[in-house]
């Protein structure tokens, strides 16, 4: 385990943390991935492929992993491995009572109005519009919505003041 501290001085930060918390399964992953470096392929032995995966990508957006790679025996490849790089946590933030509210409800909830939005979201980006502010006006919420939501949801990743579709391809 190592001893650095995770200093979270944005809000949004706090939406993988509680995801990968509020997930057994995550919960599981983040702690063996506490004790010793591992492969995808070796986490995948205590869980499904795609929680697996899906966890990797919380954990990667969440600046709550490290990756080096393993040096393989001879002739086989090189492979990924990950390991959580803190041990302890500190909040240095101030966010309005209505901020911290949407967050904490975008990180556990698994409400319809969330999927739809979402879907909006997805529906805005194809159509090319990537600023936050724009989809933020035009779906009638705040920008802290959408970028948590962003935390949230795998595909989706924040580039400054837009928001951008992933494609996962390693």
């Amino acid at each position: 385990m190592t001893g650095h501290v995770r200093i979270v001085n944005d809000p949004i930060e706090i939406v993988p943390l509680i995801v990968t918390f509020n997930n057994k399964k995550f919960k599981e992953l983040y702690e063996l991935l506490n004790k010793n470096w591992l492969t995808e392929e070796e986490l995948i032995a205590y869980s499904d492929v795609e929680t697996v995966a899906e966890c990797l990508t919380i954990l990667k957006k969440g600046n709550l992993i490290e990756e080096q790679w393993r040096m393989p025996k001879p002739g086989a490849k090189p492979a990924k491995e990950f390991r959580t790089t803190y041990s302890k946590f500190r909040a240095n933030f101030q966010c309005s009572m209505s901020d911290l509210s949407d967050l904490l409800h975008i990180a556990v909830s698994t409400n319809e109005h969330l999927r739809l939005l979402v879907d909006q979201i997805e529906a805005e980006i194809s159509g090319g519009n990537t600023s936050i502010n724009d989809m933020a006006r035009k779906l009638s919420c705040n920008t802290t919505v959408i970028k948590g939501l962003a935390k949230r949801i795998p595909r989706f990743d924040v580039k400054g003041q837009t928001l951008i579709l992933v494609e996962r391809n390693e």
